[in-house]
């Protein structure tokens, strides 16, 4: 007879697959089921990411590597940019004599030398004229001061230190900043030079070089780039030396209207102060007109006294306000060929982001820009509308 038994008693069916209790057998620990060959143990990074990382950090290091050098050369771009311009308005004179059979670089170099000439030439006729008007400036103030001093004593019962107590006082206050200025205005000296010396070198080596530069610069362009390049650069010598222009038409204007002015006034030097307002008032950006303004007044509060000097400086100001509102944007415009709201706006814009230089440089540099657009835009047909045109007058006529 057979004996049964029940469901999970007895026996284990032999069939039936060993787990992990029964491979382990009796009294020892549980093992984990064994992992499939060719599966990782844990997620790991992907192989790419060390290189990423450590091409991040040289682009950081090479960024502000970067960043440095470009503030450190910020000067030597500027000068770069400077000798550019110099170089594009002595074309025409350089081509001129070209043509006349003289090499290019002996051309370039007789252009470079004449401009000089004429630069040096200014500045002795009116520097030693600054310099002495400076001096009995100078010389006067003590006199001056003490006028001030028994007026404001007589009229308001106020009385000013001495001059020896203010220049005693003065002295004890400001003594270290007056050394540490004197040192500051002896580096800016040696850096003014350093630059003047490298503005004029490159500004000659573009001059002679001049179609081989061109070409040069076309050589890694595409015919078509090239046609474009070529036609952008005429552009912008053309504007350069039409905004030389214009200048020299502005300082012609002022020279005029300053001499009639002081002649009237009977203040001496009239002709070699005219010349140097109109000189400096134009191509000394942003403070010309204060710094040519400067030495009429100075002559006319030495040479003559206080109303004829209050009388320049009225007239320097009045005038001054008149270029700049009306004169200076006809002029500029007409050489230009921009609007005169346009001519002005750049002015102060690029005056405002790029300082004196590109107080100096905004008009044949918006010009280029305006020339640049009118290739690369195509203008449309305008449409009929009556905010497009004036209306009709409706008096009688």
């Amino acid at each position: 007879m057979r004996s049964s038994s029940s469901p999970g008693a007895g026996a284990a069916d032999p069939e039936a697959p060993a787990g992990p209790e029964q491979r382990s057998g009796p009294g020892r620990p549980i093992e984990p089921p064994a992992t499939p060959r060719g599966a990782p143990d844990s997620p790991r990074p992907p192989r790419w990411l060390p290189r990423a990382l450590a091409m991040a950090v040289v682009a950081v290091f090479v960024g502000i590597f970067a960043w440095n050098a470009m503030g450190a050369l910020e000067g030597l771009f500027v000068n770069v940019l400077i000798a550019f311009f110099i170089s594009l308005a002595l074309e025409p004179p350089t081509v001129w004599l070209v043509r006349r059979g003289w090499r290019r670089g002996l051309a370039a170099a007789a252009t470079m030398l004449g401009s000089l000439v004429v630069i040096l030439v200014l500045i002795a006729l009116f520097g030693n004229l600054f310099v002495q008007q400076l001096i009995e400036l100078a010389r006067s103030v003590p006199r001056l001061y003490e006028g001030l001093q028994n007026f404001v004593a007589e009229r308001f019962d106020i009385v000013f230190p001495d001059t020896e107590n203010l220049l005693r006082q003065a002295f004890e206050e400001f003594g270290d900043d007056v050394a540490s200025g004197a040192l500051l205005v002896g580096t800016t000296v040696v850096g003014g030079i350093v630059a003047t010396l490298t503005i004029l070198l490159v500004s000659y080596y573009l001059l002679a070089a001049g179609p081989k530069f061109r070409a040069s610069v076309c050589g890694w362009l595409t015919p078509a780039r090239q046609r474009e390049m070529l036609y952008l650069w005429e552009v912008t010598q053309s504007k350069v030396s039409d905004y030389i222009g214009s200048r020299v038409i502005l300082a012609a204007v002022s020279t005029v209207v300053t001499f009639v002015f002081l002649a009237i006034l009977q203040t001496p030097y009239a002709l070699p102060l005219a010349v140097f307002v109109g000189v400096v008032s134009q191509f000394v950006p942003t403070i010309g007109a204060y710094l040519g303004g400067a030495l009429p007044i100075m002559v006319a509060l030495t040479a003559q006294g206080w109303p004829q000097a209050l009388g320049v400086l009225g007239f320097v100001v009045g005038y001054q306000q008149f270029e700049n509102l009306y004169l200076a944007p006809k002029v500029s415009a007409r050489a230009l060929e921009m609007n005169a709201a346009v001519s002005l706006l750049a002015v102060l814009a690029f005056g405002a982001v790029f300082g004196v230089l590109g107080a100096f440089l905004a008009l044949p540099v918006a010009a280029t820009i305006q020339a640049t657009a009118t290739t690369y835009f195509r203008r449309h047909e305008l449409i009929e509308s009556h905010m497009l045109r004036d209306p009709e007058s409706t008096s009688g006529a």
